[in-house]
């Protein structure tokens, strides 16, 4: 569900029409509701009753200040993969004990900030991490909280990039690994076993491979337990889908029932980390449309928003529905919208049906709150965009549009 719908024939976030919001910031830019964020929070966290779980929301999918503010005053913990989305987590309000830290690649450092601001637990992805983790916490005297990230070795059936549990994902230590790297962590003082992590991909729109690996994460959980390990928590990662075109993911409820069935007599306090479920259908790119193009293989529109600015298209051939800001009647015409980096990939729409856009008409490009500006940059020199918040009737900048300035600023010539 989101809080993106016409008016009089005039697309609206909330009771703002998104043509006053481009008025005055420009295009392209970000517009996300308050609204469908805490609804989705809420709808989440309610599916799982009166289970003992926190969600954390991963911070990745979209790490702009006043969401995770949103967030953080609902209640919410967090999962971060760095110590900068760590240093966001905490500038927004949100606290580091409710803080999950995930990743591949921890360094050093990340790791003694994380143990210094209090953070709830490491997921550990290898055991040479594992051993770095202990001699961090024995060099600042204390015992580092960690669970380890199993590899189920579980088909998510998503995009490949996206797929993080198979045997040959750079992501967790193999299942069959998990209890001698236990075992090792229990003779070494820098470290405290608290829990067990699984996380198999994203975009994850059946619920077949979700009770595949958590039913096979929980069988290790419990019998980690029965060895004596004292873990409290068992992390079941995000990956919930959301709908883009004709996708039909689990609904919450029915997520929150494969799960609990899967774990069911571990007495585990669950931790979930949802991203994209809670922020994708939450947030839109206004862009603009430029110019039309025909050749003889196809007509082109051209907008001014491109590949830096939303790279899902590009990078997964993703698909993102398209609204005109304002509707027109017409028979509608296949064309490309395309933008305007200097790339044959920078395509936001293929072979997409739509009334012929005309220069300056606003189109919005739908369920764009995921991995859209979390992942823009400044390809082509182009400034990022400005990121707007709505609720209700008001609406704010929630950060400024980039200026040309600022594409160099730390730059020596």
């Amino acid at each position: 569900m989101n809080h993106f719908t016409y008016h009089r024939g005039i697309l609206h976030a909330e009771q703002v029409p998104l043509a006053a919001i481009a008025e005055a910031v420009g295009t392209p830019t970000y517009v996300y509701s308050t609204a469908t964020l805490t609804r989705h929070f809420r709808v989440v966290t309610e599916a799982f009753g009166q289970h003992p779980h926190l969600l954390c929301y991963s911070v990745k999918a979209n790490s702009n200040l006043a969401v995770l503010r949103l967030f953080a005053q609902g209640g919410g913990g967090f999962d971060i993969v760095s110590g900068g989305e760590l240093a966001r987590v905490r500038q927004a309000g949100g606290a580091p004990s409710r803080t999950v830290f995930a990743g591949v690649g921890k360094t050093p450092d990340e790791m003694e900030q994380a143990l210094a601001a209090g953070i709830l637990m490491f997921n550990v992805e290898s055991a040479e991490e594992l051993e770095m983790l202990d001699a961090v916490g024995r060099r600042m005297g204390t015992r580092a909280p960690f669970a380890l990230r199993v590899n189920p070795d579980v088909d998510a059936r998503t995009h490949r990039y996206i797929a993080t549990g198979l045997k040959t994902s750079k992501f967790g230590v193999p299942f069959e690994e998990a209890v001698a790297l236990y075992a090792r962590a229990r003779k070494l003082k820098g470290l405290r076993a608290v829990g067990l992590d699984c996380h198999i991909g994203s975009q994850l729109t059946s619920a077949a491979p979700v009770k595949a690996a958590i039913s096979k994460v929980a069988g290790l959980y419990r019998s980690l337990r029965e060895q004596g390990h004292p873990l409290v928590h068992l992390d079941i990662g995000g990956g919930l889908g959301i709908t883009y075109a004709e996708e039909t993911p689990p609904s919450p409820q029915e997520y929150a029932r494969t799960v609990l069935e899967a774990v069911k007599g571990t007495g585990a306090h669950l931790i979930l980390e949802p991203g994209r479920a809670l922020v994708g259908n939450a947030g839109v790119l206004l862009t603009r449309v430029l110019y039309r193009k025909r050749t003889p293989a196809k007509l082109f529109v051209v907008v001014d928003a491109g590949m830096n600015d939303l790279i899902r298209p590009a990078l997964y051939e993703a698909h993102h529905g398209l609204r005109p800001v304002v509707k027109r009647r017409g028979k509608a015409v296949e064309v490309d919208v395309v933008g305007p980096v200097c790339e044959s990939s920078d395509v936001l729409a293929r072979a997409r049906p739509l009334v012929l856009p005309q220069q300056g008409e606003l189109y919005a490009v739908m369920s764009a709150g995921a991995y859209g500006m979390s992942m823009a940059s400044t390809y082509n020199s182009r400034p990022r965009p400005a990121e707007v918040l709505v609720d209700g009737a008001a609406w704010r900048v929630v950060r400024e549009r980039e200026r040309v300035e600022d594409l160099w600023r730390g730059e020596r010539a």
